[in-house]
Parts: C-alpha cells; sequence; structure tokens
C-alpha cells in the first residue's frame, strides 16, 4: 500500500481523533456514543503510527501520526487522573464533610443503637436469661461455638472456611445490615430506627451472653479491631436512613416524592462511602480479628488505634476554618 493509498484509507479516521480531542481540550460536552468510540479510535491511531514507520512512509506523516498519539495519551490518561483525584477528594474531604453536616441525625442514630446495646448487655449480666429473649437456645450455642477458648479461627462457625471465603461473606453480611438500615428510612424513618434498635439489641446480648459464659476473653479482642469500621458504618447508615425518613415526615414547602430525591441526593454519597468502611472492615476482621494466633493486648493496642482513627478521620478530616 502507498503512503497516499494508507493516507485515503485511514484520515478520517485521525480526523476524527483530532475533532475528539480538540472538544476534550475546550471542555465541550461530547456525546456518549462518540466518548465510547475514543479507546478504539486511539488504538487504531496507535497501529498506523506502528504501519507508518514499518513501511517508511515520510517523517512529516509519521510527526503527524505521533504528535497525535502524544496528544491521545494526554488525554486518556488525565481523565483517569482525574477520576482518580475526584475519589481521593471524596475520601479525604467530602465524606467526612458530609457526615459533620448531619450530625443531629448521626447522634440520634448513635443514640437508637449505642442505647439498647448498652442497656442490653446490663441487664443480661443482671440475669442472664434475658440474652434469650433476643436469641433462641440454637442461636446462643452457634455463637458460644464461635468464640470458645479452643477454637482455630474465632469468629466462624466453620473452621475450615478460608480467609478469602469469610471475607467475601463479611462483605455480603456488613452491607445488607447497612443497606437494610439506610433503605429502612423510606418507610418514614421507622425502618432505620427498628433496624438500629434490633442490631443494637442483639450485639448487647451477645456479647453480654459470652461475658456470663466465660468467653468474653475472645470476643472482645475479636470485635475490637473491626468493629471501629463496622459498627461505625452502621451507625452512619442508620443516620442517612433518618434523613429519607426526616423528608418524608417534613417535606416543608416540597412535595414529598420532591424532597425525598433532594434528600437522597445528599444521603446516597453517604452510602458510598459508608460501604467503603463496610469493605475495610471486612478485611479486618476475615484476615485479623479471626486469628487466634496474636495476644489479647496487640488486638486491643490495634483496636484503639483503629478507633482513634475513624473517629479522628470523621471529626476532623477536611476540616475547614469555621467547619
Amino acid at each position: 500500500m502507498t503512503q497516499q493509498e494508507f493516507e485515503a484509507r485511514y484520515a478520517p479516521t485521525w480526523d476524527a481523533l483530532a475533532a475528539m480531542l480538540d472538544a476534550i481540550g475546550e471542555r465541550k460536552k461530547a456525546r456518549a456514543a462518540e466518548l465510547e468510540r475514543f479507546p478504539h479510535l486511539y488504538r487504531q491511531l496507535c497501529s498506523h503510527l506502528a504501519l507508518a514507520r514499518e513501511r517508511g512512509y515520510s517523517l512529516a506523516l509519521v510527526e503527524r501520526l505521533n504528535q497525535l498519539m502524544l496528544r491521545g495519551h494526554q488525554a486518556l490518561y488525565s481523565a483517569r487522573g482525574v477520576r482518580r483525584s475526584a475519589l481521593a477528594r471524596f475520601v479525604t474531604t467530602e465524606f467526612p464533610q458530609r457526615v459533620r453536616r448531619e450530625w443531629r441525625l448521626m447522634l440520634l442514630a448513635l443514640a437508637l443503637f449505642a442505647g439498647p446495646l448498652v442497656g442490653t448487655w446490663v441487664a443480661v449480666q443482671a440475669n442472664p436469661e434475658l440474652a434469650y429473649t433476643v436469641m433462641d437456645p440454637r442461636q446462643a450455642q452457634r455463637v458460644e461455638d464461635m468464640y470458645r477458648p479452643d477454637a482455630e479461627h474465632l469468629g466462624r462457625e466453620r473452621g475450615s472456611a478460608s480467609d478469602f471465603r469469610m471475607f467475601g461473606f463479611y462483605i455480603f453480611n456488613n452491607v445488607r445490615i447497612a443497606f437494610q438500615t439506610f433503605a429502612g428510612g423510606l418507610l418514614f424513618g421507622v425502618g432505620a430506627v427498628f433496624f438500629l434498635v434490633f442490631n443494637g439489641l442483639h450485639i448487647g446480648a451477645v456479647a453480654g451472653h459470652l461475658d456470663v459464659v466465660g468467653y468474653g476473653a475472645q470476643f472482645y479482642p475479636f470485635v475490637v479491631g473491626h468493629g471501629s469500621f463496622e459498627l461505625t458504618a452502621i451507625v452512619l447508615a442508620g443516620g442517612a436512613g433518618l434523613k429519607l425518613g426526616a423528608a418524608l415526615v417534613r417535606p416543608g414547602r416540597r412535595t414529598r416524592i420532591e424532597s425525598l430525591k433532594h434528600a437522597a441526593r445528599e444521603a446516597v454519597p453517604l452510602v458510598y462511602g459508608i460501604a467503603g468502611m463496610l469493605v475495610i472492615a471486612a478485611f479486618i476482621e476475615a484476615f485479623w480479628s479471626s486469628t487466634t494466633l496474636l495476644p489479647p493486648d496487640t488486638k486491643y493496642t490495634v483496636g484503639a488505634a483503629l478507633w482513634a482513627l475513624v473517629l479522628g478521620y470523621l471529626l476532623f478530616a477536611g476540616a475547614r476554618r469555621g467547619d
């Protein structure tokens, strides 16, 4: 193929790519279909540049294609950099700021969760039989089996399960609980209140029961690490759900649907951050909390550091003067 034939066949591809790059450089809006073609056109251009060099086409053509390739490379990878920087900005600044803006609802969610948890734990210490009002004897037996002093891995019903399998299980379980708590806000907030109180009661009953039977020395080192992310995420999910409920109960001058949409736009980004916290919690739970190779003092020390990290992050990350 001569150079003239080569240019005649592929020039439309180069022109289309150049037009896209011009639009990107001028920050013009491009149609979604055009943007989807960009990587394909860029790969074609790279192939054409290689062919032009191999076949010894003119330096002018090679230089033209090379400059177009460099522009495409910059646009392609700078866009990825923008996405990465947006994610970093959300994690380091926007998410904790959103949590602090909803501090009243978050404190209410904390009270609805922590109050029943502590109250049930104290009640079970005084009267161990009260644990069976929250969980039946079979559930209590399964919990005891998970935290026996001779257990190979803590927090598991089957010691043969791998860390990776448990990692997936913990993600599913944690996200399910948080999503229920958040989505419960759609029932005028009643569902969010129910799941916060229920989970507080259940955790308090489990902790109190394990204390009574003498397995607290295994249980507390297990939960202290991942609990900083997991329990905090449940409270935040409850606060986000209460925001949806508040929008339905007190819509103001908007219709309830409009009020709910407005609240959802502010609450859904919270859910993204909560999901990230739950993945971290699942990772710690599967690969750190469950091991019996580490002494309790080490787990308590790391757990205290993680609690300080989570609370410091939510209270101070992205803070500005007057925030």
